[in-house]
């Protein structure tokens, strides 16, 4: 069995980047870096997330209003 590996395209950000981005602390996206939630790159001893990888889970919290049917009387 080969183990597929998929290389990050465009940009990669730093903690403080995604930090700033998400309107956290750092502490946040060490966080999900730790709890394996996000998609890192080590480059040395640095982490990086790619850009994509934010946008990605940024839009999996995305939570849509309720619509309701209802109609009021005028």
């Amino acid at each position: 069995m080969t183990s597929k590996k998929t290389r990050p395209t465009g940009r990669l950000l730093t903690v403080a980047q995604a930090a700033e981005r998400l309107n956290t602390s750092e502490r946040y996206p060490r966080r999900l870096i730790e709890e394996r939630r996000i998609t890192f790159v080590r480059v040395g001893r640095h982490v990086r997330i790619p850009e994509l990888a934010l946008d990605e889970f940024i839009t999996a919290g995305v939570v849509e209003p309720l619509r309701s049917h209802t109609r009021r009387a005028a």
